[in-house]
């Protein structure tokens, strides 16, 4: 027998099926979404997306060819990764024989010659073997055109990081301080040397330099700096760089930089010591390489010791 489909029953037929498929299409939607939620789940705790365990980016940290990072960036007394561009602003350099010419450029693109002075001087150029058996700290000169020579007159043969700390003075980054740092070899046979072992003094120049405290990876603290000769305390430290000390620390391994600020001030005509406190705070846990510098009777005196940083 046929059936005549009437008008009333085909609009019933497609009112049904239309639900049908709309029950049908948000069934579908929602196994999309719950595809799409699984395929970006928990990037934050993967170490390829974020760069480090914790999901942040730790500066100290060193990231693909040369250390490059540019994702880092500083606070002064922190520790700063070696990175060679941050913030905009990029560190270009070469070693020619004895020595290291190199110049930041802008955000501009251009080369940077505005320069704000951090602790009495414009540029600070630092130097360290791989194994942290070298140091240099030096205040290069720069040309018109913004590039700046470094003299590195007898640095053993091997592998070595150069580290420009600065604060520019115009551009995105006018009054932030900065540290760039590149990758640079000294040809010749080079042999490692040893980190020595952690300890709480060392002696330079007939001086014995004693630092106490237990700074903790991450947390701000302070170390207390002590300067004696001969068994007697020493009181006639001279200012230099505008402090009584300047200290600089090197993470063993991935050679990230910290600049431990000195609390107090050196005052014009008087004598500065024995006792310092300087301001430490170092991102990472392990061994960091301390570099003391000091000033007696005009001569500069630089003191080594390992410090041990406890998670």
């Amino acid at each position: 027998m046929t059936r005549t489909t009437t008008p009333r029953r085909r609009a019933l037929l497609a009112a049904a099926a239309a639900a049908a498929l709309s029950l049908a299409l948000t069934a579908c939607g929602s196994g999309t979404d719950d595809m799409g939620g699984m395929g970006g789940m928990d990037h934050a705790a993967s170490p390829a997306a974020t760069g480090s365990p914790t999901g942040h980016d730790m500066a100290g940290m060193s990231h693909g060819p040369d250390g490059m990072n540019g994702t880092n960036g500083t606070n002064g007394g922190a520790a700063d990764g070696p990175a060679a561009e941050r913030g905009g602003y990029r560190l270009d350099g070469a070693l020619s024989g004895a020595e290291y010419r190199f110049t930041v450029t802008g955000p501009d693109g251009r080369a940077l010659t505005s320069y704000r002075p951090e602790q009495t001087k414009e540029m600070h150029f630092y130097a360290i073997r791989s194994d942290l058996s070298g140091f240099r700290h030096l205040h290069p000169a720069m040309a018109p055109d913004g590039t700046w020579t470094a003299p590195l007159e007898g640095l053993e043969p091997g592998d070595w990081r150069v580290y420009a700390s600065f604060v520019p003075g115009s551009g995105s980054g006018a009054g932030t301080g900065l540290v760039l740092s590149r990758t640079a070899t000294v040809p010749g046979a080079a042999t490692p040397v040893p980190l020595p072992p952690a300890a709480t003094s060392t002696t330079a120049d007939g001086y014995t330099v004693s630092v106490a405290g237990t700074p903790r990876a991450g947390a701000a603290g302070e170390l207390t700096v002590t300067v004696s000769k001969d068994g007697r305390p020493v009181t006639d430290l001279q200012p230099y760089l505008g402090t009584y000390a300047h200290l600089t620390a090197f993470h063993a391994g991935d050679l990230a930089f910290a600049h431990l600020h000195p609390e107090t001030e050196a005052a014009e005509g008087a004598g500065g010591g024995p006792t310092l406190a300087l301001h430490a705070e170092l991102p990472q846990p392990g061994n960091w390489r301390l570099f003391l510098q000091f000033q007696t009777g005009g001569t500069l005196h630089t003191a080594a010791l390992t410090l041990d940083v406890a998670a």
